[in-house]
């Protein structure tokens, strides 16, 4: 009988493998997912924390929906806590005083050592004070919570830069897109989580549930990350050769080209009329989503008597269009750019225009919407539908002003807008007292000026061009040895070809942008913050 050549068998070929690149991806979803959970939990959490304590003055003509507050919810009795609207409001904004102080320093701690410890250092804080938040709260009251907050907001600082720095290392250019869409999508997923999921906990459960089951979620996530995340693909313990070698031929390391720019030219940007015009843009954009993100769904119960399971569900539609609005909207600003040739800075006060007036005026119609709950909710998913605009508009704009130094401005512009979180909560906790509808319209028609007025400041002084002092002359040394080149033209110095380089396309966290094909970065860079 005649028998074939048995054919031989890789073991490594024929086992599955999944890329550890895509591995990253799914932890940095993940990891953001994670800490917007940690962080913004609370905003509804707190409503079955506390019985607030209303400043009733007897007047009569505030304004409430139909079912008391006592009938729809729980009694005095069946809350452990009493805090008014304005420790409330302390309470909500005080994860921001923690993440405004480290978000610059935790970026250049991750460029000069690596993005995995210190994202994965900064989120450890973050859970381990999610997970001892009611130990702290019952033992110390409103103050332990308070301080616990700050170490979330201290703990998630760094993780924007860090993220970044580690897309820098292990995404090629041509999958940037697909890595960083699956990265930062874990954002918005995060907001519907913490909305949706938490509400159906609080349902079942007690309030301290919820710390303990993120908690839980946030500590087995460190594990994974410290398991399964290197700085770089060539000390990574499970990497195959073959991918390893792919990603040192495809990854370009930009160490040296952001080594070699020149020192940021500080002056001139905080003196430019175009840098201030996104900047206050930015301030009205985060007090507008900073009021709905932490008090939508203490207005849900306070003014229309949702149930917490209901408040949870309704209060994640509004993240969720948001988070879709701002896909369709990316595409439609590069096609406006690249395809109809529009002009860029046209094309982004347009779309930063409909950021601003869609949750402005949604805002305020949901206020006169009066008691209908489905008119409530249609005003503000449809007001942040729009502000998914921001996106591809008011967050790349700091790339359109200054490529070369679009990273130091976007931590300017993102540390400035975050205290709109820290002032946001305390000015609703003041404003509403007695919990009214009438209160909250008030609170709304704040967001609403704020929107419209640093909308318009952007109209007049907001730009898409580069400005002058983005091309700002090159340190002393490398002058020098610009110069000693020219006496070989035929071999062009590094230094030059450095030059070139950068002005055609360069590099912002590791994400390569070409300036002059203009493009909007949302498809490669989608930063939603």
């Amino acid at each position: 009988m005649f028998f074939g050549k048995k054919k031989s068998v890789n073991l490594e070929e024929s086992r599955i493998y999944i890329p550890q690149r895509y591995i990253f991806g799914l932890l940095g979803f993940l990891a953001l997912a994670n800490a917007y959970i940690q962080r913004f939990n609370l905003s509804l959490t707190i409503t079955e924390m506390t019985h607030p304590i209303y400043h009733h003055s007897g007047n009569k003509d505030n304004v409430d929906c139909p079912g008391s507050f006592h009938e729809t919810n729980k009694t005095k009795e069946s809350y452990e806590f009493s805090w008014d609207e304005t420790i409330q409001g302390v309470i909500l904004s005080a994860v921001f005083w923690g993440y405004v102080v480290t978000m610059i320093p935790g970026g250049m701690i991750a460029e000069r050592y690596g993005g995995k410890h210190t994202l994965g250092f900064g989120m450890l804080c973050s859970t381990i004070s999610t997970l001892i938040t009611p130990f702290i709260v019952r033992k110390t009251n409103f103050i332990g919570l308070i301080c616990m907050r700050v170490f979330i907001g201290l703990g998630q600082g760094p993780l924007y830069p860090s993220l970044n720095v580690l897309l820098s290392q292990w995404a090629p250019m041509h999958e940037r897109c697909r890595l960083g869409a699956l990265v930062f999508a874990g954002a918005q997923v995060g907001n519907v989580i913490s909305m949706a999921l938490t509400g159906i906990v609080l349902q079942t459960f007690e309030w301290t549930s919820v710390f303990y089951l993120y908690g839980v979620f946030g500590l087995i996530w460190y594990v994974l990350w410290l398991v399964f995340i290197s700085d770089v693909p060539a000390s990574h313990p499970f990497i195959t050769d073959k991918e390893k070698k792919y990603l040192a031929d495809t990854v370009t390391d930009v160490t040296d080209e952001r080594r070699n720019l020149p020192l940021t030219p500080w002056k001139r940007i905080l003196t430019s009329p175009a840098v201030w015009g996104v900047i206050l843009a930015q301030i009205g954009h985060d007090w507008g989503l900073f009021t709905i993100i932490t008090d939508l769904p203490k207005y849900m119960k306070q003014v229309l008597h949702f149930s917490v399971a209901e408040n949870g569900v309704l209060s994640a539609l509004p993240y969720l269009s948001m988070w879709i609005s701002a896909l369709i909207t990316g595409v439609l600003c590069d096609w406006l750019i690249k395809t109809k040739g529009c002009n860029v800075t046209f094309v982004r006060k347009v779309f930063v225009t409909i950021a601003a007036t869609g949750p402005a005026i949604g805002t305020i119609a949901a206020s006169y919407a009066g008691c209908s709950k489905v008119a409530v909710t249609i005003c503000f998913t449809a007001g942040m539908a729009l502000m998914g605009a921001f996106v591809p508009s008011l967050k790349v704009n700091p790339l359109d002003l200054s490529p070369n130094f679009a990273g130091s401005l976007m931590a300017v512009v993102g540390c400035i807008g975050a205290i709109s979180g820290i002032f946001a909560p305390q000015v609703v906790g003041l404003l509403t007292t007695h919990g009214t509808l009438l209160e909250w319209r008030n609170v709304f028609w704040i967001s609403f000026y704020m929107l419209i007025v640093t909308n318009v400041i952007f109209l007049i002084f907001g730009s898409g061009e580069v400005q002058p002092w983005n091309e700002i002359a090159m340190p002393t040394e490398y002058q020098e040895k610009s110069e000693k080149s020219q006496t070989n033209e035929e071999f062009p110095s590094e230094i030059e070809k450095n030059v070139e380089t950068r002005r055609s396309s360069v590099f912002i966290s590791g994400i390569p942008i070409d300036i002059t094909r203009r493009q909007s970065v949302f498809v490669s860079r989608p930063l939603i913050q």
